[in-house]
């Protein structure tokens, strides 16, 4: 099955993705390399057409390929068929200008062409490995809109710069329940409101975790479901709103197919850029605030770090909140004015955001629960709280930190409502993130569930969750969470 992605910022098509996450163009160039090996060991009589035909297609996908832009993944299908090209075509040319042709013995060929088979083959397992990630329509009775906005937080000073003037910015995603937009309609960039923000956040990631960046070219290229600025839903009422903080070093969008899912079936999701800990925030004034954050080699300093920014991110969803009450009343601009239930809130993050959704929850009544997505609790005065609490955890294995559980079941039984802790088998810590769409399936990077298991699970745990505490959807819910893994239930006074 094919699936288009949409054109690119200067309207050129750029590439339509299939199940071996290759576009049609790499996968023509990929067959006519191929076909130049193999012609070589053809019987004679169609050796000729074949070589022809095959070198014709090769070359034509390749220049196509350089005017709409090579993946990395297709430099050794390029290398492989440029050094079977010559060796095919010189007895064609040899035959034509009347001099006799010469061919190698088989047993002198086949090393050579077993090596451009073999290097041919790494172009298809590169792009299997590291794909341009295919994000799954949602599924619920919404289409998705996505919008993105800036806010400054007067009454708190940056404490990441020295200048005493400068006051806290944070950049908020939200996606919201849509009309269906016409055929055709531009689906947002992932990563950012432009390839040229994606590309940037994309080569901050890649250096923030170690990676060279050429690995991951594929996943700016890439564009979700939500449509920028699309009209808000006609019905629906009021949508229950659903706070998310990043992990460390993480980005807003780092859980879009989540999101959009959320959105889908009702929900307005509010995703966080912390700036100077996301790995890069592009503002509006176009400038990038590249991360402070880095590992100082002393786990005692990197936990006091890690507590200060933790406490930095509970109030910046706290002010978010705040932001998206004016935004409801009309005080701030906007299509979602009247339509935010600002009475209805959750707060939830992955990793360190996970932490700080749970430290938010503590010291702000508004939000009414929160969803901790494998996140280390760092909160430095856990105290008791009043809302249900559902934290989704990896599998823990002899390598996981032996403080995160002791430390997570104290603060889940410190809700005075039932909270809820959900071990997903053959879940990884990346795997409630997009991580798995465009990464390698290692499954002590991602998890074993795959690329279209993990994104299914985190969202209909947590959605199950919402539903019951946001909704008050009747049923079981302790039922509903423990067929996505091993559940425990922390109630009031007692637990199991």
């Amino acid at each position: 099955m094919w699936q288009r992605v949409p054109r690119s910022d200067d309207g050129q098509v750029t590439h339509i993705i299939t199940g071996p996450h290759m576009s049609p163009l790499e996968i023509l160039a990929l067959l006519g390399a191929v076909a130049l090996v193999v012609a070589r060991w053809l019987p004679a009589a169609v050796r000729p057409r074949v070589t022809i035909a095959a070198g014709a297609v090769f070359v034509l996908s390749a220049i196509a390929l350089s005017v709409v832009g090579i993946r990395w993944q297709m430099l050794p299908v390029l290398a492989g068929a440029a050094f079977a090209l010559p060796f095919a075509l010189s007895p064609l040319l040899r035959r034509r200008t009347g001099r006799p042709t010469r061919r190698a013995r088989w047993w002198l060929a086949l090393p050579g062409s077993a090596a451009c088979v073999g290097l041919i083959a790494t172009g298809p397992a590169a792009a299997w490995a590291f794909p341009v990630p295919v994000f799954t329509e949602p599924s619920g009775d919404f289409a998705v809109g996505t919008r993105v906005l800036q806010w400054t937080d007067p009454n708190r000073p940056e404490t990441a710069t020295a200048d005493p003037d400068d006051r806290r910015t944070v950049v908020v995603q939200l996606w919201y329940p849509a009309r269906k937009s016409p055929a055709g309609a531009r689906r947002a960039q992932y990563l950012g409101r432009t390839e040229h923000e994606a590309r940037t956040v994309s080569q901050a990631l890649a250096r923030y975790t170690g990676l060279p960046g050429f690995l991951v070219d594929g996943v700016p290229r890439a564009h979700s479901h939500a449509v920028f600025d699309a009209p808000v839903a006609r019905d629906g009422g009021r949508f229950p709103v659903v706070l998310f903080s990043p992990g460390l070093g993480g980005v807003r969008t780092q859980n879009t197919a989540w999101a959009e899912e959320l959105a889908g079936d009702g929900y307005v999701v509010a995703a966080l850029d912390h700036p100077y800990d996301s790995a890069a925030v592009v503002l509006t004034d176009g400038r990038t605030i590249n991360t402070k954050i880095a590992s100082t080699g002393d786990d005692d300093e990197d936990d006091e770090r890690a507590a200060e920014t933790t406490g930095v991110r509970a109030a910046d969803l706290s002010f978010v909140l705040t932001q998206l009450g004016h935004l409801d009343r009309g005080e701030i601009a906007g299509p979602l004015t009247g339509r935010l239930d600002t009475g209805r809130v959750a707060v939830t993050g992955h990793s360190l955001g996970g932490g700080a959704a749970l430290q938010a929850a503590r010291q702000d009544r508004r939000f009414d629960a929160v969803i901790d997505l494998d996140g280390y609790p760092r909160d430095p005065d856990p105290r008791p709280y009043h809302q249900p609490a559902l934290a989704l955890t990896q599998a823990i294995t002899p390598d996981t930190d032996p403080r995160y559980m002791p430390r997570l079941t104290k603060v889940l039984k410190l809700s005075t409502a039932t909270s809820y802790r959900l071990t997903v088998p053959g879940a990884a810590h990346l795997t409630f993130t997009d991580a798995p769409l465009y990464l390698p399936p290692v499954p002590s990077l991602v998890g074993s569930l795959g690329r279209t298991e993990s994104p299914r699970v985190t969202a209909a745990a947590t959605l199950a969750f919402l539903d019951a505490t946001l909704r008050h959807k009747p049923g079981d819910l302790a039922d509903a969470l423990s067929t996505h893994g091993n559940l425990s239930v922390y109630q009031p006074g007692n637990s199991r």
